[in-house]
């Protein structure tokens, strides 16, 4: 006869959670892929060039961008052009981001200034930036203020369009409690719309630096300051300096990936209840 002792108890089932755990790689695995991946497609591209698989003319070997981008930087260059652009960046992104901000949210509380507002923000929306510059040089002139509204145009949207969307999106049970205890419309902003809308609104905030970063390609292309990234990139392309413009274009994707991660790293900051994994 069997003892009852010895008898084996059954597994215990696995949760999805301990499944999900089991599946979800480790913080450490992540960033290694993060870092590796970039540095296995350099080397790619390094190799495919060298082995004249691509045309240097078009595709120089990144030790050849990388030593250009120091050149750059020691003859002073790079940190010059980077005083204009960075400046510009800043001043255009406050701009843009700020009134974003607080229409977002107006729009997200009120129905009446959401009916007001939202046709013409979902028909300026789509209108290509580019095609803009032009009546911005015609409103504006050559002045470093034109680039300012230029980016802070590109910021704009983004930020306004992911903020109301927050704001829309937080449970109304929250501002009937608001109500019921009587806070008045400013708090209510503050307590209750703001944090409730603050995840959306980091997402449009990164959103908007990107693309900022990119009208502000544009306008230093085509704005005629003489300066800057942009400048620099299409001053490379007219000589043919292959080597200067990626370099340049290697200083946009920095700044760009730098400015995710700084907001990214605020966001973090201002929303410590969402879990991250």
């Amino acid at each position: 006869m069997t003892n009852i002792a010895e008898v084996t108890a059954p597994p215990a089932a696995v949760t999805a959670t301990q499944v999900k755990r089991r599946l979800t790689p480790s913080r450490t695995a992540l960033r290694t892929v993060s870092v590796l991946s970039p540095v296995l497609l350099l080397v790619g591209w390094e190799i495919l060039s060298r082995a004249g698989v691509l045309d240097e003319r078009f595709f120089p070997a990144p030790t050849l961008i990388f030593q250009a981008l120091w050149d750059e930087a020691t003859t002073g260059a790079l940190w010059e052009q980077s005083r204009h652009s960075l400046s510009r960046l800043v001043v255009g992104f406050l701009i843009g981001a700020v009134p974003a901000v607080v229409l977002g949210v107006a729009m997200g509380l009120s129905k009446m200034v959401n009916a007001a507002l939202r046709p013409i923000v979902s028909a300026l929306y789509p209108v290509p930036k580019s095609a803009v510059l032009p009546l911005f040089l015609l409103f504006f002139g050559l002045g470093e203020d034109t680039i300012w509204y230029f980016v802070a145009m590109g910021v704009f949207f983004p930020v306004v369009i992911n903020t109301f969307t927050g704001v829309a999106n937080v449970s109304g049970i929250y501002y009937d409690v608001a109500e019921n205890f009587g806070a008045k419309r400013a708090r209510v902003f503050w307590t209750v719309a703001l944090p409730g809308a603050m995840p959306n609104i980091i997402t449009g905030l990164e959103l908007g630096a990107g693309m900022g970063l990119i009208m502000l390609a544009i306008a230093e292309m085509m704005g005629g300051q003489g300066n800057g990234w942009g400048f620099m990139v299409w001053n490379s392309f007219q000589l043919f300096t292959i080597e200067s413009m990626y370099a340049y274009l290697l200083v946009f994707a920095i700044v760009g990936l730098l400015l995710a991660l700084i907001v990214g790293f605020v966001g973090r900051r201002l929303t410590p209840w969402i879990t991250r994994h």
